[in-house]
């Protein structure tokens, strides 16, 4: 009981641990020194390059939105990344369900190789696209020696390639979530759903359907997003002709150095993909966005 009272704190002195609780704002510093320095800092740099490069006004933003050449370009950036996004999870379902449902060991060689897809370089698949898309590419010998085609069809330099080429590369990013969520369903509840009656189709758009919508939403938010701003495929396989945002900045920047009318052309792809994960987050909220 003795040392009991000397080890005692004297009364109103803050306790260790009373310091740390008050103070544990201290542990977030680093993260907020990493979030305003790697994020908000770079961004609002990119804001006044918009608007003071060449001359101080909103003439860049004008310029970007009153041009029909660059409304086109939004469009097709916006045209591919809606149908990657669609092909994607239309694709994608149906092969993280057999994920789901198959024999693991199996389950796991398939999940392997979608690993190993997403880790061999960028521009090594793009350019092997490339070879399978030309006019005397394999795709287009095998359909000709089918009689499915008597032309070569036109697969490069243009949105057709550009689309199959990113679906291919966002393929695993609508899998790998959907097959967490699909795993987590319980069978019962599709037994069930039998036993009441519910046909296949039923069963899949009324019980299926519903709960995978977490990882579809998250697959599919990740997979727009990360289509908005991508540049190599639509650079190797869109060529000039068909010019994606991504590709238009890189232009403005490397190519004509203006540096005002990138600025606001990334501050813009910016602001448009902050707005569309708000406005998901607003009618589908953030547990289910997020895969809760």
């Amino acid at each position: 009981m003795a040392a009991a009272r000397i080890a005692a704190p004297a009364p109103g002195r803050p306790t260790p641990l009373g310091w740390a609780e008050t103070s544990g704002f201290a542990y977030l510093v680093p993260a907020l020194v990493l979030v305003v320095g790697f994020f908000a800092f770079p961004v609002v740099a990119l804001l006044l390059k918009s608007v003071t490069e060449p001359q101080l006004g909103l003439h860049n933003y004008a310029e970007l939105f009153g041009s029909t050449t660059y409304l086109k370009i939004f469009l097709n950036t916006f045209v591919v990344s809606g149908l990657v996004t669609l092909i994607s999870v239309v694709v994608g379902f149906p092969v993280a369900w057999m994920l789901a449902i198959m024999p693991r060991r199996w389950g796991q060689v398939i999940f392997a190789v979608l690993i190993l897809s997403m880790w061999t370089n960028l521009l090594a698949r793009t350019y092997a696209w490339m070879v399978l898309l030309q006019r005397t590419g394999v795709i287009n010998k095998a359909l000709m020696s089918l009689g499915i085609i008597d032309q070569p069809l036109e697969l490069v330099n243009n949105l057709t390639g550009v689309t199959i080429g990113m679906t291919y590369i966002m393929l695993p990013f609508v899998i790998l979530p959907l097959t967490g969520i699909l795993r987590t369903i319980d069978p019962a509840v599709l037994q069930a759903a039998a036993l009441c009656g519910a046909t296949r189709r039923q069963a899949l758009t009324s019980v299926l359907l519903p709960l995978a919508m977490p990882g579809i939403l998250s697959g599919a938010l990740m997979v727009f997003v990360m289509s908005l701003g991508y540049f190599v495929t639509p650079a190797l396989l869109g060529g000039t002709a068909n010019m994606m945002l991504a590709e238009l900045i890189a232009q403005f920047v490397q190519s004509l150095v203006n540096w005002g009318m990138g600025a606001a052309a990334a501050f813009a792809l910016l602001v448009i993909t902050l707005s569309l994960y708000a406005l998901q987050l607003r009618f589908f909220g953030t547990r289910r966005v997020g895969g809760a």
